[in-house]
């Protein structure tokens, strides 16, 4: 158990804990944005194939790949870091999340802590597979899209802007699968138990709706849809898991009063 000192961090010392883990958090994805920066032309032509196949258009000498384009002098530099750093935040999504592990542990117990790396275990997969299907409804996204657009009239895409909604999507799905992980570490630490959980049930529902409805970057209801259900099911499925370790837990607990019990009424020697 940790001790009351441990526990009780002045205010000072949480400021400064939380500067070292930003700042060690922001080394972490400096330094994977390098790979971005070098791999960045392969980066972009994967980013890019919604929309144009920029390699087939190097290739055949074309001037332009589809609807997309670049303006200004600061045009290609500005969107080459912002590839890089964009890249360094996926890459180095398991040590960020380290970091913010790090920085709420300290004031849980030493089993609590020892609950707490579930997290850490399941964050990076849940992140990478939120990000994964972001990255395979992008196509469906951007073809609704571009089918409001009128016939009469072309429509060009700057770079930035379609890579703002590009990574945006990304990131949304990424994190957003992270809802169950944290539900479930809630649970293990004994913050939460599944009936807490499972109980407003309608209300997670709505808001998951909600939440998807508000930041999804396309307002097609399709898109919308491929997000809200797996959040839905994983939702549910943490509330499940959260029940058979509340469960177990009440079972343990139960088994050790009975063994007190047993033994604080047992008669005397004297009798």
């Amino acid at each position: 158990m940790a001790s009351q000192s441990d526990a009780r961090m002045p205010l000072l010392d949480h400021l400064r804990e939380l500067r070292k883990r930003v700042f060690r958090a922001s080394v972490a994805i400096v330094s994977a944005s390098t790979v971005g920066w070098y791999f960045y032309n392969t980066i972009i032509s994967q980013l890019a194939m919604p929309v144009c196949d920029l390699e087939a258009a190097k290739k055949s000498g074309a001037t332009y790949c589809g609807a997309l384009y670049i303006n200004g002098v600061l045009g290609p530099l500005n969107l080459q870091i912002k590839v890089a750093l964009l890249s360094g935040v996926i890459l180095s999504a398991p040590f960020w999340l380290y970091q913010l592990w790090a920085f709420i542990a300290p004031g849980l117990h030493r089993k609590e802590k020892r609950n707490s790396i579930l997290f850490l275990v399941t964050a990076t997969p849940f992140f990478a597979f939120g990000a994964t299907l972001g990255y395979l409804v992008l196509p469906i996204a951007i073809k609704v899209l571009f089918g409001f657009t009128p016939n009469a009239l072309a429509n060009l895409v700057k770079f930035d802007d379609y890579l703002d909604f590009v990574m945006r999507i990304i990131l949304l799905f990424g994190l957003a699968f992270e809802l169950p992980v944290f539900l479930v570490t809630f649970n293990l630490i004994g913050f939460l138990r599944g009936r807490t959980i499972l109980k407003p049930w309608r209300i997670w529902i709505f808001s998951i709706v909600l939440f998807t409805a508000a930041f999804t970057p396309t307002a097609d209801p399709f898109t919308m849809l491929l997000l809200a259900l797996p959040l839905c099911a994983l939702y549910f499925m943490a509330g499940g898991i959260a029940l058979f370790v509340d469960s177990r837990r009440d079972k343990k607990v139960k088994t050790i009063e009975l063994g007190v019990s047993s033994i604080g009424s047992a008669t005397s020697i004297d009798d």
